[in-house]
């Protein structure tokens, strides 16, 4: 395993199946909405995944080891991180079941077909450009700002990639939903499954997870809320069921 590591990595245990992922705790590290939105997609047997902004391959690791998915593929825009999912893979030995892209999701094309996928999941930058202070560190302003892709470059894409009916499934901040709503109808994508994800009952919501279906009908459900702490400010019931600790 070790000769997989560069300096000042390390490799995570995700504890489940015994998969693992190789982090720099010094640069971006997932965090739980990444896991969220792995967990929120209804993924089939045999259906191919795409991720949007893979960086260190969680998501496509997560939907690997919890479904039946043929193939996912992860595309990242920075090279020192796909560089680190493409040791992942290697890590875990999943090399047929999943591909990372150092490439623009936009170039999406290069690669794949239109109309091919059967899920898009993404995490994108939540903040819009020109909003909030900039990261010094370039990889994480472009994982939290919208400076190589913005919230319609995601969605323009997706909409070619997918299958008729293909899911886009994204986390977000409530403060986007219109924008996500607006954009989602421009591209044919009808918004067809909403849940808001609370740090506890007490506070107000703090992300929220869309799925939207291309050339779907129109009718949204709105899910039972997601609060990731309980009254006892330990983790809910729901989080530790997602972390497969709900035994």
């Amino acid at each position: 395993m070790k000769h997989l590591l560069k300096i000042d990595e390390r490799i995570d245990d995700l504890q489940y199946k015994g998969f693992k992922l190789i982090q720099n705790p010094k640069e971006f590290c997932f965090g739980v909405d990444a896991v969220l939105l792995a967990n929120f997609p209804i993924i089939k047997k045999d259906d191919i995944v795409v991720d949007f902004g893979t960086g260190s391959g969680i998501i496509p690791m997560l939907i690997c080891a919890k479904t039946e998915a043929s193939h996912v593929t992860g595309i990242e825009i920075q090279e020192y991180l796909s560089d680190m999912a493409k040791r992942s893979v290697i890590l875990n030995n999943i090399c047929d079941k999943v591909t990372i892209i150092n490439d623009d999701l936009k170039n999406w094309a290069d690669y794949l077909k239109p109309s091919s996928c059967d899920i898009i999941t993404c995490n994108p930058p939540y903040k819009d450009k020109g909003t909030g202070i900039i990261n010094p560190k370039n990889g994480k302003a472009i994982a939290r700002h919208e400076i190589t892709c913005n919230l319609e470059d995601v969605i323009c894409n997706a909409s070619k990639l997918l299958k008729f009916n293909g899911k886009l499934c994204m986390i977000h901040r409530p403060q986007r939903i219109a924008d996500i709503i607006c954009i989602m109808r421009k591209y044919k994508i009808e918004p067809k499954r909403l849940k808001f994800v609370y740090p506890d009952r007490f506070k107000a919501p703090s992300m929220i997870l869309i799925e939207g279906a291309m050339g779907g009908r129109a009718e949204m459900r709105v899910l039972e809320p997601l609060f990731i702490y309980d009254d006892n400010g330990s983790y809910s019931k729901e989080i530790n069921m997602i972390y497969d600790r709900g035994k």
